[in-house]
């Protein structure tokens, strides 16, 4: 199986650099790759104490984040190596302050592992939520390096608890500790035979809490609510956006302001959805020559501040629930104590199915649907606030992961 999965890996990296000529994102992944080693080289010494982690993208990296940070404050001689495997994740912390080199992650041929570790020879290895790389974990255990695996989740379609799955669950003997989010992950590897399992629960709870203790204040926002009930959309899709526009235009009061932050920021979709909008709309760019208070919808065409943004909100609807990938990040508000509105896919998500459970996150389905929830939190506050405290309540009760891992580390 291992002469198999590296004949893959092979064919895979001729695949992509065909496709890296038709596809802008396949580009970045191909061409990030380059530059891999010789980075690495000039900034790893053979004499530096290296601790690595990888993450797949963005989303993996927030949980990582916490542990990193904690690491820097604790052990500052050590140099910290980030990867990513997405260039979704590297292009947006690619200079990431807490990191000393963040850089894509080599395709797992066995010959790209060995070099891997050579250049960096870690002391300890992190992988975030999954990523098992064969050839890398089989590098890692004849290194005899420290592995550990945080915030993981394990279901029991993935191949490790396949009867033909023997040769995956050997990569798994490299790991050190598993710190997983669940039950049933724990469950599952237990009955694989790995017992060296500790449910920790999502660091993912510990960075969102973080939040709330730092400055969010953004004066241009503050600028333009006027001390008004503000909705703020974030992560939005078109399909999130069409339904949301069809409220802003037939159905919102003059006392409510709406906030949106797209998922995608290309100038072609941004104008497409301001001159889709019939009320006053101001972009972000245009934030410095514009007089915000007079406007009733604001479309932020930048990245970086949404998290911030949603502190000001009193209603949150979090776009992605009408795409094949789901709902996006529901935590960022959930931890500001603000009720949460969503589209259908979002089942694959804990903690978006958490939230529901708790009443705090309301799941709509089409325009109408839509368009009643945010009139009924608007008229009444009272509910609001409830499903509010319920959102924040659930955040902090589940604080507490990464004090676990770093016990471990320490």
């Amino acid at each position: 199986m291992y002469f198999l999965y590296n004949i893959l890996i092979i064919v895979a990296g001729f695949m992509l650099k065909i496709a890296a000529l038709f596809n802008k994102k396949i580009k970045l992944f191909i061409d990030g790759r380059k530059h891999t080693f010789f980075k690495l080289q000039q900034e790893i010494g053979k004499t530096d104490e290296v601790i690595w982690m990888h993450c797949a993208s963005l989303g993996e990296f927030e949980q990582g984040r916490p542990i990193i940070e904690k690491i820097k404050l604790k052990f500052p001689t050590k140099k910290v190596v980030l990867t990513f495997f997405s260039p979704s994740g590297y292009e947006v912390r690619k200079n990431y302050e807490n990191a000393d080199v963040v850089c894509y992650l080599p395709l797992d041929s066995a010959q790209n592992a060995k070099r891997f570790l050579e250049i960096v020879h870690p002391s300890l290895a992190i992988f975030v939520k999954y990523e098992f790389w064969p050839n890398l974990l089989k590098e890692l255990k004849i290194s005899n390096i420290e592995t550990l695996l945080i915030s993981g989740i394990f279901r029991k379609n993935q191949l490790f608890f396949k009867g033909y799955g023997g040769w995956m669950r050997k990569s798994l003997t490299t790991f050190s500790h598993f710190f997983v989010q669940d039950e049933n992950s724990k469950q599952l590897l237990c009955n694989i035979n790995f017992n060296n399992v500790t449910v920790s629960g999502d660091t993912r709870f510990d960075r969102v809490f973080e939040i709330t203790q730092q400055n969010n204040r953004l004066p241009f926002i503050e600028e333009f609510i006027n001390e008004k009930y503000t909705v703020v959309a974030g992560s939005t899709w078109k399909e999130d956006e069409t339904m949301l526009v069809d409220y802003i235009n037939n159905c919102a009061s003059e006392n409510e302001k709406f906030i949106m932050a797209p998922h995608n920021i290309n100038a072609k979709d941004i104008a497409d959805l301001k001159n889709s909008i019939s009320k006053k709309v101001v972009l972000f760019s245009e934030k410095d020559i514009k007089n915000l208070s007079d406007y009733q919808v604001f479309i932020i065409d930048t990245v970086g501040i949404l998290t911030k943004i949603y502190s000001y909100a009193d209603l949150a609807y979090v776009g992605g629930g009408f795409t094949k990938t789901g709902v996006h990040n529901v935590l960022e508000p959930a931890t500001f104590g603000i009720p949460i509105l969503i589209g259908p896919n979002y089942h694959k998500f804990n903690e978006a199915r958490d939230l529901v459970k708790n009443k705090a996150c309301f799941v709509i389905d089409d325009s109408k649907e839509l368009s009643l929830q945010l009139d009924q939190f608007f008229q009444f506050e009272k509910n609001r606030l409830k499903a509010g405290e319920s959102a924040q309540k659930y955040v902090v009760d589940k604080t507490g992961a990464t004090a676990k891992i770093l016990n471990y580390l320490e």
